[in-house]
């Protein structure tokens, strides 16, 4: 039995936003100390990293977690000294949140009050003050508490098998950075030094869940730009990131993200010039607009892409929508219309990205999209979900299932999109000072748009905080690799009868809420595949 290395694993706590489970803020290891109230009850998520040269075989390891009592003295002299840091890195975040407020205007002094307000009143009811809680009354104090000092050991069992998952994603699946609320948030402005640092750390830190970052900046009328490098093509950052293994799919954008000397059609012509060179160019893609409603936003995803097309006659145009031109019907039903969207923008676009929304329960319904493409002219069908499906449907709002999040990318295996889109992974409301609060924008169901949090909201710590959906989001992303490598070997039909025989996936409204059923699929995938 090997062991597992500590260097290997990530311990993180489970903390509520809006009352559900979903942040996840790292632990301190090898020790760390979590204050909890009597009768509270904390969840613990446990993270382990296996490399690609990691040899096969059983490996083990354990956790060990001991319940001191406030009034007990600590018998290792470590933890009171890592709750005094935390504590002094708290308090200290609390200056730096009110320290810099001369000359601010008016309406971030008050953010910045509010959110010291929440900081410091989080550390006066943290248990290291709990005997000065005088005015709260008596707390009630269970069985258990009477034990001064309680310790268990968990022990952690790990099959390594015999073959590693491709470092290049097989599905492209491109996600949206805000770049404007990195901005706000953070303080930094476009073109500087601290603006480049801020959004180099949240695309390096986003790939390591088999996702291709974009940052995006939107305009009126759903009009987005959008990039995956903010440094031009020729800068060696551009082609650090567009060369990157882990990277599956970038966005190229249609005009300067900083402003520059060169003229408008100068800069995209050069732009591609220089990429279409690159090894790289068959991951590029251009995404120009968001689902466009009317006639004359249809006709202007055209003419951008005419113009791109001038100079790069192979480029990618990736469209996001969920029905045709309102003001010019293609078809004499909503959905009809829909359909007809490749035939209406065609030559002009490559990858047709639809909301799984309009499929609604009618997978059925799959084919009449793919019927209506062109894959041996280059083009794709990709897919998204926003503010719908809605539940019980597989989406990523905060409150749904477990499963129900991982079912969103076996619902894209089982009905054969090639590539996936999610339009903001950190869209949450606008604030100024980078510990504020989290508020979800008004309108949109708990979640939409956000899969990681500041880490300042949680301590002092800079690094994003994932979600339990961006795990499950990793996790299906996975799945996907399985399905992927047993359809290499057995047929797609065959992987998709393996989702059903093994009860992970019928369709939307029809899979499971067990963890059981998936990993006997894994296994099965495994004992079916092995060399």
């Amino acid at each position: 039995m090997l062991h597992i290395r500590r260097q290997s694993l990530l311990l993180r706590r489970v903390v509520p936003i809006l009352g559900v489970p979903d942040a996840l803020v790292p632990v301190d290891l090898p020790v760390s100390q979590i204050n909890l109230f009597p009768g509270e009850t904390t969840a613990l998520w446990i993270s382990i990293d296996v490399p690609s040269s990691q040899p096969p075989g059983q490996y083990e390891g354990e956790i060990a977690i001991t319940a001191i009592k406030a009034d007990a003295e600590s018998p290792v002299q470590i933890l009171s000294k890592v709750e005094k840091h935390q504590l002094y890195r708290d308090l200290k975040g609390c200056l730096d949140i009110v320290e810099p407020i001369d000359g601010k205007p008016l309406d971030e002094v008050v953010e910045r009050v509010k959110s010291a307000t929440t900081s410091l009143r989080r550390i006066l009811l943290s248990p290291s003050f709990s005997e000065f809680f005088s005015d709260n009354g008596p707390v009630d104090v269970m069985d258990e508490d009477a034990i001064s000092s309680l310790s268990i050991r968990m022990k952690l069992n790990l099959t390594v098998w015999e073959f590693v998952l491709p470092e290049t994603p097989s599905l492209p699946a491109v996600f949206g950075i805000s770049d404007t609320v990195i901005e706000d948030r953070f303080g930094v402005q476009q073109g500087t030094a601290e603006w480049y640092e801020a959004l180099d750390q949240h695309f390096k830190w986003l790939l390591q869940y088999r996702i291709s970052p974009y940052f995006c900046k939107w305009a009126d009328g759903m009009r987005v730009l959008t990039y995956t490098s903010p440094w031009p093509a020729d800068h060696p950052k551009s082609d650090e990131y567009f060369s990157d293994p882990r990277l599956a799919a970038y966005a190229v954008p249609y005009k300067q993200v900083v402003s520059g000397n060169d003229a408008a059609k100068d800069y995209l012509q050069k732009q591609v010039e220089i990429l279409r060179t690159k090894t790289h160019w068959r991951k590029a893609y251009f995404y120009l607009w968001d689902e466009p409603l009317n006639l004359e936003q249809y006709d202007s995803v055209r003419n951008m892409a005419s113009e791109i097309h001038a100079y790069a006659p192979d480029a990618r145009i990736l469209t996001t929508y969920y029905c045709g031109p309102n003001d010019a019907p293609l078809a004499p039903t909503p959905f009809e219309a829909f359909v007809k969207v490749p035939s209406f923008l065609r030559p002009h676009n490559q990858i047709y990205c639809t909301s799984e929304w309009v499929l609604g329960n009618r997978e059925d319904l799959v084919k009449d999209i793919i019927t209506e493409l062109q894959p041996e002219n280059g083009e794709e069908w990709w897919t998204y979900v926003c503010m719908g499906p809605s539940d019980p449907h597989p989406n990523w709002h905060l409150g749904m299932r477990g499963t129900q999040h991982r079912a969103v990318m076996w619902r894209v295996w089982k009905e054969g999109g090639t590539g996936f889109l999610y339009w903001g992974a950190n869209c949450y409301e606008k604030a100024t000072v980078a510990s504020a609060e989290i508020k979800f924008r008004h309108g949109l169901p708990p979640g939409d748009g956000v899969l990681y949090y500041p880490g300042e909201v949680f301590s002092t710590s800079h690094q994003p905080v994932a979600s339990l959906r961006l795990e499950r989001i990793l996790n299906g992303l996975q799945d996907i690799e399985y399905l992927r490598l047993y359809a290499s070997r057995y047929g797609r039909d065959e992987s998709i009868a393996l989702l059903e025989r093994t009860g992970v996936y019928f369709g939307p409204e029809r899979y499971t809420f067990e963890h059981m059923p998936i990993d006997a699929m894994r296994g099965q995938i495994f004992n079916a595949c092995r060399s």
